[in-house]
């Protein structure tokens, strides 16, 4: 499992790679992918074109990501999910959260 991060030459758009499995091995790499940038990025994506596994923790961090990102007000897109990932999250009802 790895977490990558880079953010656009302008700062408005982070994007964060999850690499593996999405599970609260994550959890302080995929913290400090997003916690310390001033100002937060206007726009946030997640590729997981190389996720293979999401567990209920890595949906707790996407929550706490939304959270930090402005809540309802967040930009925070969710992308390259495979079939397994998006049907986690159509249950979860992230769909209503996120751009899926």
């Amino acid at each position: 499992m790895s977490v990558g991060s880079s953010l656009s030459p302008d700062g408005k758009v982070l994007t964060i790679s999850i690499n593996g499995r999405f599970d609260f091995s994550a959890h302080q790499a995929f913290r400090d992918s997003y916690e310390k940038l001033i100002p937060t990025p206007s726009e946030i994506v997640i590729d997981m074109v190389d996720t293979t596994y999401l567990d209920s923790s890595a949906l707790g961090m996407l929550l706490l990501l939304r959270d930090h990102a402005g809540g309802d007000t967040s930009n925070i897109e969710l992308k390259n999910c495979n079939e397994d990932i998006k049907k986690i999250l159509t249950i979860s009802n992230f769909e209503q959260l996120f751009k899926i």
